[in-house]
């Protein structure tokens, strides 16, 4: 009969056992599940969390394109989220680490908008100093333009009360001249009775002209086209010359003046032939030619 107890007991403490076993099983089962569950939800937390940070560096990278000039707080934010994304991917996921950077993705997106914020201000500050910049250029052009055609209607101005102001001759003559004891003098046409050439010319008024003394210059060709008389050579700054054979100086009001002057002989007797003579102003401008033979 003891020994029947013994069995009994023996198999009492083999059923508790068993039920230990069981649960023990079933518990350590129980939290593999959980864990697991546990370390799923953790992986995909991090996983959303390293989507927003590359969200937030592709905003950024974004503004930074569309940037006209590099701004270096924008390139700052998009550095410090790729250390981030490094740091996030490379952890070992746990509670407390992915909700310390869950708080910091909230202020990186805070930090975001002050900055595209402040991209937006400066980039429509940029864009309307680019539309002054632009308006104040095409306001200089017109300037420019403009002080061009002044600067041509002033010229032309100029050059035109330069020519209007320049003399001219309304008559021109010339004789040649003998003088009789007398000291009349009367033409001829013969070259041994020749004294002197009378050269007479009439300065037409001009009201714009400047009055003064001026000075006008002769040149008188012989039959071989060399200059009469002792010849002198006068030269301008634009670059004109002459060699003249007399320089006559008169003084001029504005009004009609008559002006004579004489060429004398040379050493011996005119020569037969054609005579030419050229009056200039003092700009060596042509003002007239007379032609005249000598028999």
């Amino acid at each position: 009969m003891t020994e029947t107890k013994s069995n009994n007991g023996l198999k009492v403490i083999a059923g508790l056992l068993g039920v230990v076993l069981l649960g023990t099983i079933i518990y350590t089962v129980s939290l593999y599940q959980d864990k697991k569950k546990t370390t799923e939800a953790l992986q995909s937390e991090k996983a959303v969390v390293v989507e927003d940070l590359n969200n937030l560096k592709a905003e950024y990278d974004k503004a930074i394109l569309e940037s006209n000039a590099t701004n270096e707080e924008l390139v700052a934010a998009r550095d410090n989220i790729a250390k981030y994304i490094d740091s996030v991917q490379g952890m070992k996921a746990d509670i407390a680490t992915l909700s310390r950077y869950r708080r910091q993705v909230s202020v990186l997106k805070a930090e975001r908008e002050k900055l595209l914020k402040q991209v937006d201000s400066l980039t429509q500050s940029n864009t309307l100093l680019a539309m002054e910049r632009d308006s104040t250029f095409v306001e200089l052009e017109k300037q420019t333009v403009f002080n061009d055609s002044l600067i041509v209607q002033n010229t032309q101005l100029a050059d035109a009360v330069e020519r209007g102001s320049a003399l001219s001759l309304s008559k021109f003559s010339v004789d040649a001249v003998r003088e009789r004891s007398s000291g009349k003098l009367v033409s001829t046409s013969r070259a041994k009775a020749t004294d002197k050439f009378k050269v007479c010319f009439t300065v037409a008024d001009n009201v714009i002209a400047e009055a003064g003394d001026r000075e006008f210059y002769i040149e008188v060709l012989d039959p071989q086209g060399n200059v009469l008389g002792d010849s002198f050579s006068k030269s301008t700054e634009e670059g004109a010359s002459i060699t003249y054979s007399k320089e006559t100086n008169f003084y001029y009001e504005n009004s009609t003046l008559d002006v004579c002057d004489y060429i004398n002989k040379p050493a011996s007797d005119f020569q037969k032939g054609n005579y030419m003579v050229n009056v200039y102003d003092s700009k060596l401008k042509l003002l007239g030619t007379s032609k005249f033979i000598l028999k």
